[in-house]
Parts: structure tokens; sequence; C-alpha cells
């Protein structure tokens, strides 16, 4: 597992059966603006995923740019088979927000919500994942919760190297 940044923190709350809500936080170095540059490209996201994952975006989409209403679908690999994943752009105000919503995946509901808040030190990353876990999964609760700490610990880890490298992709 990687080891978190020290401006980073995660919680998990119990929602209800099988529904949980995760929060992380985060702080980087740079300027709303320039962090939710990074955010707009879907092609970003498989270099914040763990390899064991196996995460692929499938195809290169006609816009790869996030906007209101855009799909990406992508392939993971959990519990050792291959899924594809479609999420949908909703809610989308930059730079201070944008939610994508599962269309089709392995949970029963996903809803994540970045936030990009200025902070004096830069960008306070917010991070909110409301989910339900399927009932044929339900034995893996446990799991599951455990496989997405893992698998945000080592995206905030990739976050700071990204933003202390200051490198803005253009």
């Amino acid at each position: 597992m990687s080891k978190p940044p020290p401006t980073f923190s995660i919680g998990f709350e119990r929602l209800g059966f099988l529904s949980w809500r995760l929060t992380a936080r985060q702080l980087l170095p740079l300027p709303p603006k320039e962090t939710f540059v990074f955010f707009r490209d879907p092609r970003n996201l498989s270099s914040l995923i763990p390899d064991w994952l196996s995460f692929t975006l499938a195809g290169p989409p006609e816009n790869p740019a996030v906007y209101e209403g855009a799909e990406f679908d992508y392939t993971i690999r959990w519990f050792g088979l291959r899924l594809t994943w479609r999420s949908r752009i909703v809610d989308y105000r930059p730079p201070e927000r944008f939610t994508d919503v599962q269309v089709v995946g392995p949970y029963r509901f996903w809803r994540h919500l970045h936030t990009f808040d200025p902070v004096p030190e830069g960008t306070l990353l917010g991070e909110e994942v409301v989910y339900r876990i399927p009932v044929e999964a339900a034995l893996a609760e446990r799991l599951i919760n455990r496989q997405l700490e893992e698998i945000f610990t080592y995206r905030a880890a990739r976050l700071a190297a990204w933003a202390a490298s200051a490198k803005i992709p253009q």
C-alpha cells in the first residue's frame, strides 16, 4: 500500500445496508484552476490507479475533455474479473467541482464528487464517493472498503508527487 502524504485524510461512513460514504481531503500546493486542468482530462486517471486494478480507458474518446454529460468507458480487473465501467459527468462547474456517476459498473450505485476549494496554501481537493455494494458481494464488504482505501491512498500519493513536480498538463 502507498504511504499517504501528510496532507491527506480519508474516512468512511456507513449510510445503510451495503451503502457507504468515502470522504477524502488533500491539500495540493497549486491554485484550483491549475489543479482542475489535470482532472479535466480523463486520460490522466490511469496514472492515479494502482496497477493491480488493470484500469484502462477503453478507446480514445472523441473529445477527451470532461464536460457536462460526457461519458467515458473504462475496464478494470475487480476480484479477478475484467469488468466494464462507464461513467457520466454531471454537475460540471469548472474550476470548482464536478461529479462522475457510474452508468455501468460493479457497484449498485456510485457517485463521486470532486471539489477544488481555494485555500492560502493552494487547493483543498475534496472527494466524496457515495456507493452501494451489490448484494452478491456482501461478504466482501470489508475487503471492498479496504481496496477503496488503498486506491484513494495511492491516488493521493500520485497527486502529491504530480503537484510537487509542478508539471501542469496543457
